[in-house]
């Protein structure tokens, strides 16, 4: 099986779509603990790394690995993107967007078979042409570099419009060869909108299930499809948290069903949006039910505020969606499990990589990939 780091892993979205691609995540680097605590319930037999990326050198990464020099097949991240996005200010100063640079410069020290680093559109606006050409050039020489492929989520499979860039690279004498046409949707994928991707979750939401404990509800499968089957199947070997499992096989229990306390006056004006229309106060949008779920936004950390994202409003009932039900709408199976708060687990799924959009991409390199050993 090939092997994968993951740098800038957050919770899991690139590490999952990975390992259902054919990938062992051999490793995986995340500076924000909470998201490194989930990454480790979800890959157990991952090594984990609580660093910042600029801090590790390639040599040191693959000896941590037990990786010897030139035998790592793929090194995937998402960089920090805050700096880049369209919501944000676009700041050329921004201090995390030097971790974009500091992804290739690791792809450059440890020489992996192939690359793919994820960002948002707002990369690639002019203001960051000096950014990009800094970044590819440390690998330039050693990769063919395919044009930057966006993605939206929505077209292969998962309910939400979200939409991302993809940097991929690859060592040409490993490969067949690639473009930038082989890593559209897959042809069995179908369009999921939110009335689908909610379905068997629990509508009805006690307010008061602020505890972990309480989250864990019932949930049912009860239809198919690409989208249906990798809610409850498609587990990757030595991936998932076992107790999960087990609740979810056994006991038919989900987690993440947490409630969210609004007072008499925010539910009435939640029940009177239209779908699609956002209130006026808080900002929240009701969801469309025939429709896809707009971008999860995933807040900010302790470091610069620890302001929660506003959350959309369920089409049905009037109230903020729950950590399960942001889960599906990102694309992510019932089993994978989040931290055990509102705010960390909107984090942490905001913040990740649709696994559907990680699972696509990743199977054609790992279907192209011509010597696994090295």
């Amino acid at each position: 099986m090939p092997d994968v780091i993951d740098l800038y892993a957050g919770a899991g979205g690139l590490s999952l779509g990975a390992a259902r691609a054919g990938f062992s995540v051999v490793a995986a680097v995340e500076n924000d603990r909470h998201a490194l605590s989930t990454h480790c319930k979800n890959f157990t037999h991952t090594i984990h790394l609580n660093a910042d990326v600029a801090s590790l050198s390639g040599d040191g990464l693959l000896e941590t690995a037990g990786l010897r020099p030139g035998a790592l097949d793929g090194m995937i991240g998402g960089p920090p993107c805050q700096g880049f996005s369209h919501i944000g200010q676009k700041q050329e100063g921004d201090n995390r967007n030097e971790q974009f640079v500091q992804f290739f410069r690791l792809v450059s020290e440890a020489q992996p078979k192939f690359f793919l680093a994820e960002n948002v559109p707002g990369i690639l606006d002019p203001r960051f042409d000096n950014l990009r050409q800094q970044a590819v050039a440390l690998v330039a020489d050693g990769y063919d570099i395919l044009k930057p492929i966006k993605v939206t989520a929505s077209e292969y499979g998962a309910p939400t419009l979200r939409t991302r860039i993809f940097f991929i690279g690859y060592k040409s004498r490993y490969f067949n060869p690639l473009n930038e046409g082989m890593f559209g949707p897959p042809n069995d994928a179908e369009e999921v909108c939110v009335r689908e991707a909610l379905r068997g979750l629990p509508r009805e939401i006690d307010p008061d299930w602020q505890a972990e404990k309480q989250g864990w509800q019932r949930v049912r499968h009860t239809w198919t499809g690409y989208y249906a089957k990798r809610l409850s199947g498609h587990i990757p070997e030595n991936v998932g948290d076992p107790k999960a499992l087990e609740r979810l096989e056994v006991r038919g229990k989900v987690s993440g069903c947490l409630g969210t306390r609004h007072t008499a006056e925010v539910a009435a004006r939640y029940e009177a949006l239209s779908p699609g229309e956002s209130d006026t106060v808080s900002k929240a949008v009701k969801l469309i039910p025939d429709g896809f779920c707009p971008t999860l936004r995933a807040g900010t950390g302790s470091d610069r505020g620890s302001y929660q994202a506003v959350r959309p409003v369920h089409y049905l009932r009037p109230r903020v969606i729950t950590p399960r039900e942001g889960a599906r709408l990102q694309g992510f199976p019932d089993w994978f499990v989040f931290h055990p708060t509102k705010w960390h687990s909107f984090r942490q799924i905001g913040n990740s990589v649709s696994p559907l959009v990680a699972e696509r991409l990743l199977k054609v390199l790992a279907d192209n990939l011509l010597d696994a050993d090295g």
